[in-house]
């Protein structure tokens, strides 16, 4: 039986989803069943006819004068976004930011766990407390084979992120979240999503400046 095709979401539409989706579970949280299209979209920091729009892909859904039910959309959300079972993921790059990513507890409660950690510097890690063994990059090929995973996050330093990028795409990665201020060059069916923390000051900067 095949599945059936996934609709074209712009990416920007996806990131509202993300945002939706927390907002439901917070919610969802609190005993609240349902949620007005106004509520929903101000919890979001949308304006109502964007996020009416964005859930137009799920086609008609909620009931005039009661709003959407709470629950049910969080889950048409999940199923969507790939996130109504735990998704694997690996690390690859395990220094402070790599190891605050790995410790951190929240990505098992959005849907992700990272199932494996990499580095080029195993034996310099192996006298620290991290929730899981750090494998070496040479390991990689094999456990990307073993396990089929199809997203990983990158936090190497920029002189060693494209090899790495080569290297993940070469054995299935699909799906790379890049914290190496490196621009990666991947084909175009692997999709890299950025985190700069540098460009995102100085966004904030323009903004705050006196």
């Amino acid at each position: 039986m095949s599945k059936e095709p996934r609709p074209e979401i712009p990416r920007k539409t996806v990131y509202r989803l993300s945002i939706y989706l927390r907002c439901l579970h917070r919610l969802k949280t609190n005993g609240i069943r349902t949620v007005s299209s106004d509520a929903l979209a101000k919890a979001a920091g949308v304006k109502s006819a964007q996020l009416r729009k964005d859930l137009t892909y799920f086609g008609q859904f909620g009931t005039r004068g009661l709003g959407y039910d709470v629950e049910l959309l969080a889950k048409m959300i999940s199923q969507l976004l790939g996130t109504s079972s735990l998704q694997p993921v690996i690390l690859v790059g395990v220094g402070n930011l790599g190891a605050a990513l790995l410790s951190y507890q929240g990505f098992q409660q959005e849907g992700f766990e990272i199932i494996g950690a990499f580095d080029a510097a195993t034996d310099r890690l192996k006298a620290r407390n991290l929730p899981r063994p750090i494998l070496s990059i040479d390991a990689l090929p094999a456990f990307l084979k073993e396990h089929r995973v199809k997203m990983a996050i990158v936090a190497v330093p920029a002189p060693a992120a494209q090899e790495v990028a080569n290297l993940l795409v070469e054995h299935g990665i699909a799906g790379i979240l890049n914290f190496s201020p490196a621009v990666l060059q991947v084909p175009d069916e692997v999709v890299v999503n950025n985190v700069n923390l540098a460009i995102e000051l100085e966004n904030l900067s323009y903004f705050v400046r006196a």
